[in-house]
């Protein structure tokens, strides 16, 4: 607790320091801006070989970490000399916390590296034992993670499907429609993902279960006319699990949700991130993005643009994840020329890093 005040107390500093127009602190004394603002974002990149563009960013200290996908790994070995090839640029960085290498690997259809878990969490909820072939999968995920080098997986999904072959039950990726059980299956594979030393991370908050076949964020934007009772009752339920579980990241739905707020997508309103999942909740951890570059977002801009609204929102890490450094880039930039003119206020980024660099500091 004591590191975690010191650090508070830092980066308070260093912040005011930029709203002030001073010169930006020696590494060694504190972060500049740009660390800062780095500290909140994930980039990607394409294919096998990560760019020396983002190899500096790692070394300056000015990212936070890294997501993967499928076209950047051809094999265990492969991917696992990447990770040492980023943990190696991390080590020359002034910031003295881990990346977060993170992938999707939720089980079934959508795994990004071989291995387990082989079950979707469909194939997970209705097994003999469910509980035990959640926990399974969980293990088996952080332990897939763990001996690539990774210390993050975006999964379990929570979503509650409504339907058969709707958006989220047609891939697999929701272990049932009722929501008492994806919140024990969910917390199962949670605890033991975590146990592994792997972060998991629960999606898409608030829940994209209700969502039809078609309705994809990625692609277009998505209105959920949930009411309020049945949002809180169905698709938020199984977060309470998750949250008594100590899960370390909650992911954001890009959705609109009237019920809560008409005017923007879950992942920019402060509604939904501040009163609904922190407040009501009782989340304390890390809140993710889903992806920027997401067609749902069309109507904010810029990268830049979306990025500010995200995190002045209350999203502490933002998931720059269209396999362009530049990308990246245009997020954090972004971030610390908010930080600096005072559209972000310092205190709240500050502990929004903070966060991330609790969870940083307890991985691997």
């Amino acid at each position: 607790m004591t590191r975690v005040t010191r650090r508070s107390t830092l980066l308070a500093v260093v912040a005011v320091a930029a709203l002030a127009g001073s010169a930006a602190a020696a590494p060694e004394a504190g972060l500049t801006p740009r660390q800062l603002a780095g500290q909140r974002v994930i980039y990607s990149y394409p294919g096998l070989t990560p760019p020396a563009a983002l190899l500096q960013r790692i070394r300056a200290g000015e990212a936070a970490g890294v997501i993967f996908f499928g076209e950047n790994v051809q094999s265990s070995q492969q991917i696992a000399g990447v990770v040492q090839q980023l943990r190696a640029a991390s080590a020359q960085s002034p910031v003295p916390y881990p990346l977060l290498l993170m992938t999707d690997q939720e089980g079934g259809q959508v795994r990004r590296l071989p291995g387990e878990p082989a079950l979707s969490e469909k194939q997970v909820g209705q097994a003999a034992d469910p509980v035990a072939a959640a926990t399974t999968a969980g293990r088996g995920a952080g332990y897939t993670l763990a001996a690539a080098g990774m210390n993050v997986n975006l999964a379990p999904v929570l979503d509650v499907y409504r339907q058969p072959g709707d958006f989220i039950d047609q891939y697999g990726r929701s272990y049932s429609n009722d929501p008492a059980v994806a919140g024990r299956l969910g917390a199962a594979d949670i605890t033991a993902q975590q146990a592994t030393g792997v972060a998991a991370t629960a999606k898409h908050f608030p829940g994209l279960g209700s969502a039809p076949a078609g309705a994809n964020t990625d692609t277009a934007p998505v209105t959920l006319n949930v009411p309020l009772t049945e949002l809180r009752a169905t698709d938020e339920g199984p977060y309470s699990s998750a949250i008594r579980a100590r899960v370390n990241l909650v992911m954001l739905s890009w959705a609109v949700y009237p019920a809560l707020d008409a005017a923007r997508p879950a992942g920019l309103s402060p509604t939904v991130i501040q009163q609904e999942l922190r407040q009501r909740n009782g989340f304390g951890g890390i809140t993710i993005t889903d992806a920027l570059e997401a067609r749902a977002l069309a109507a904010y801009g810029t990268t830049g643009n979306r990025a500010v609204l995200a995190a002045g929102a209350g999203s502490d890490l933002l998931l720059a994840s269209a396999r362009d450094v530049t990308q990246g880039d245009s997020a954090a930039d972004a971030l610390a020329t908010a930080l600096g003119n005072g559209t972000l206020p310092a205190a709240d980024f500050t502990a929004a890093v903070d966060r991330v660099s609790d969870l940083r500091s307890q991985l691997h």
